[in-house]
């Protein structure tokens, strides 16, 4: 795998997939770091127009999280909603290479169906 291409969509907001998300990972034995909130920064920044709706007022959020387990490095999770679906992106590309067993243990967290789960 060489992207940042989304690998789930799931319905709901940003916020309710992290949680989702932490409590699936924590269990799987990773720790999970949110570093960065895209409406968080907006606010800092006046007249930030959405690129998708055009608009001030949307529901678009971007949260950036690091995933920890037993490699030297974090595995990056990106997390992009809008319109009330929230996209999982797993970051792995030259420059930034998921660890492969933090990939894999994501990947098995995340088998279960988050409707079922209360997402």
């Amino acid at each position: 795998m060489n992207s940042v291409a989304p690998f789930m969509s799931v319905r709901g907001s940003c916020d309710d997939a992290l949680q989702w998300l932490s409590r699936r990972l924590s269990k799987a034995g990773l720790r999970v770091l949110q570093t960065f909130d895209l409406q968080a920064a907006r606010q800092a920044v006046g007249d930030c127009e959405c690129p998708n709706h055009g608009t001030q007022e949307c529901d678009c959020q971007m949260l950036i999280a690091l995933v920890y387990g037993e490699a030297l490095h974090p595995t990056t999770l990106i997390l992009h909603s809008n319109d009330g679906r929230t996209s999982f992106s797993l970051v792995n590309t030259p420059a930034q290479q998921a660890d492969v067993a933090i990939r894999t243990a994501i990947e098995k967290a995340l088998q279960s169906n988050p409707y079922q789960q209360g997402l």
